[in-house]
């Protein structure tokens, strides 16, 4: 199974050739308009396609091609840290909080998060934070088996803050904790923050290239999974992201 994540940079219905060229199972395309809202032929195009966002022209997409089936897996929790002495609303977070998350089935048979963090508002929980938070909501759902988590994380580890817990090298010591691997650096070897291969390129500019995209995988399939990251040259003019390509 072929599974793809893309950051498209907007307008998928304009890269529909670019998208096929990939040749996915499964394509996740964060950045992406609604199908529903849009032209007709990329609604056709679509087929039994999922999608969230916060507004038509800016969510995740996951579509199945080549026959396979996925079904959104609706996954809804809240928590609430205790021990403080305070009444702080910032200490309750619930699911439909945090930006965004699309959680999916294939076949059955896979579980896959995908994801694109968000800034929220200017707060500390930005980003890597979000996804800290659905974390610590979600944790028994990820921790089934045969689950992959993938897409744009908008984070390195190069950016990790002295006070922060949920800093992107905390994050990736709880995903270890419960069986998940960055097939990149499981692949290559290369310490988190020490990426050669970069998967973003700030205002398509090749002198500012960042390693931002992450595919996860349960100890269950990592072993026998591959990793291909697109090359910018092939991809800079259509989108500030290249894919990510895992082989299951």
């Amino acid at each position: 199974m072929r599974i793809v994540t893309w950051n498209c940079n907007g307008a998928l219905r304009k890269k529909l050739p670019e998208a096929d060229s990939l040749d996915a199972d499964i394509l996740v395309v964060q950045e992406c308009e609604d199908p529903a809202l849009s032209t007709d032929i990329y609604k056709a195009w679509a087929g039994d396609y999922l999608w969230v966002g916060e507004s038509k022209n800016k969510g995740i997409g996951v579509f199945p091609k080549k026959g396979y089936a996925i079904k959104k897996l609706h996954w809804q929790q809240s928590v609430c840290i205790s021990g403080f002495q305070s009444s702080s609303k910032a200490l309750y977070w619930e699911t439909s909080d945090l930006r965004l998350f699309l959680p999916f089935s294939i076949d059955e048979t896979f579980t896959v998060l995908a994801v694109w963090t968000k800034g929220v508002n200017n707060g500390v929980f930005g980003y890597m934070g979000q996804f800290w938070k659905y974390l610590q909501l979600h944790r028994d759902e990820l921790r089934t088996g045969r689950t992959i988590i993938l897409g744009d994380f908008n984070s390195n580890a190069i950016w990790d803050k002295p006070d922060r817990w949920w800093n992107h090298s905390n994050v990736i010591e709880e995903l270890e904790s419960i069986g998940f691997q960055s097939q990149y650096h499981k692949l290559t070897g290369e310490a988190q923050g020490k990426e050669s291969k970069p998967t973003f390129f700030m205002h398509r500019k090749l002198a500012k290239p960042y390693h931002i995209d992450y595919v996860f995988s349960s100890a269950d399939i990592a072993d026998g999974a591959r990793l291909d990251i697109g090359k910018p040259q092939g991809w800079i003019s259509v989108s500030d992201h290249v894919p990510l390509v895992l082989e299951l």
